[in-house]
């Protein structure tokens, strides 16, 4: 009979346990180490901190104000070449010229100094306005006003007739002006005083609004500011005066 063969359990000894590695796993210069993720591992405060910085947009107001003000030159510049255009355009269609005045005659009426050292005057004053345009017409409208002075003194003052002057026209106006001055002895001593030298300076002022009519186009109303400088041999009432010189100058104003 053959012998039953025995199974005895034989004990397996146990694993030993790896020894902990005494050097990195990954290479120098790796992105990772035993300790893990580097970016990982640094603090919140760091990684804000390396953020890139943005900067903050200029407000819209400005922006909005930068493009108002640019607009604002662009129309101002255009309206100044426009103005340029419609002034070329009046010259060379229109071919404005400076109307041109004289004073022609003068007589007195009235020069008495009175019983309160007063001086009365009446003068009688013939002004020659001539329109030299041909295709101008000038309005002269109502409010004007003529003085005749001396020697800083108003004499005596009137106003021109309301009229209209057409193309190359000349008009002749005939003037009554009155006047009284305050305390006029010594005045009246230097009119005498010049009065026998034979020259007496005055100075005739107008001013008168008028109205430009370029063809049938009737333009805003301007103000004529007229200045005449003359020397008259006397200032005698009732006597014939004689003008020796007589300047006069015209500035327009709106």
């Amino acid at each position: 009979m053959a012998d039953h063969q025995k199974i005895h359990p034989v004990s397996v000894p146990e694993q030993e346990a790896l020894p902990k590695p005494t050097a990195p796993l990954v290479p120098r210069g790796s992105s990772r180490s035993e300790n893990g993720d580097p970016e990982r591992q640094q603090p919140p405060q760091l990684k804000r901190s390396l953020t890139p910085y943005s900067p903050l947009k200029p407000p819209k107001k400005r922006c909005c104000c930068k493009r108002c003000l640019c607009w604002t030159c662009c129309l101002f510049f255009l309206l100044i070449i426009l103005l340029g255009i419609a002034a070329a355009v009046i010259y060379f269609v229109f071919q404005p010229k400076i109307p041109k005045y004289s004073v022609d005659s003068m007589r007195i009426t009235q020069l008495n100094l009175n019983n309160d050292t007063s001086l009365s005057a009446t003068f009688n004053v013939n002004i020659t306005a001539r329109n030299p345009n041909k295709k101008i017409g000038i309005y002269y409208e109502n409010g004007s006003h003529l003085s005749v002075w001396y020697k800083g003194t108003n004499l005596c003052e009137g106003s021109l007739p309301k009229f209209y002057q057409g193309h190359k026209n000349t008009t002749i106006l005939n003037v009554n002006l009155t006047g009284q001055t305050e305390n006029a002895t010594n005045l009246l001593r230097l009119l005498q005083e010049d009065q026998q030298t034979g020259k007496i300076p005055l100075n005739i002022r107008v001013k008168v609004p008028v109205r430009i009519k370029l063809g049938k186009l009737k333009l805003m109303k301007w103000k004529f500011l007229l200045k005449c400088r003359l020397n008259v041999d006397s200032l005698s009432p009732n006597n014939v005066i004689r003008i020796r010189d007589n300047r006069c100058k015209v500035r327009f104003r709106f």
